[in-house]
């Protein structure tokens, strides 16, 4: 046999050392994309009874003062989970403890309800979310709301997480 032949037979570069530069491509191209990626904004979490919700912030500054177009805009928008509730269940809503540290408030169908608020959960009877109120002054049942949580320090906003009601009752 000759060396020539032999030669042909031997590939270049062996299949194992194809194989770990294709893996160690791969796994650069991976970290790279990786890289890029925003990361996850905190989460709120509402509660009727047994039943549970977690969503991420629909408009969020990395924790930073949203602009009041950005935040006007986002309150105004009909986003988020429909969770059903009774008038006479209570609805908790918690927040994670970066968030409660800023402080945070509840608003109902664009109005706020609450001051800000500085602990990691907060409790609110069913009624309160479905009550309105005419310019008469007569008060009646709506079978929605939409509930924005909304993380200020009272002056600024810096997230905001939708959450759609429906009215059980």
């Amino acid at each position: 046999m000759s060396i020539a032949t032999r030669q042909d037979r031997m590939p270049s570069p062996s299949r194992r050392t194809v194989r770990t530069a294709v893996a160690v491509g791969t796994a650069s191209l991976g970290l790279l994309a990786l890289s890029g990626c925003a990361a996850p904004t905190p989460v709120t979490t509402a509660t009727v009874g047994g039943n549970s919700v977690s969503s991420e912030a629909s408009c969020y500054n990395d924790g930073k003062a949203l602009a009041q177009s950005k935040f006007d805009g986002c309150l105004k928008e009909n986003k988020g989970d429909t969770f059903a509730i009774g008038t006479g269940d209570k609805l908790r809503v918690g927040v994670e403890p970066d968030v409660a540290e800023t402080g945070w408030s509840i608003y109902i169908d664009g109005q706020p309800v609450t001051q800000p608020i500085n602990k990691t959960y907060y409790s609110l009877p069913g009624e309160a979310f479905f009550q309105q109120q005419s310019p008469t002054g007569q008060t009646s049942m709506s079978d929605q709301a939409r509930l924005a949580i909304v993380e200020t320090d009272g002056s600024t906003a810096k997230g905001v997480w939708h959450l759609k009601l429906k009215n059980e009752s």
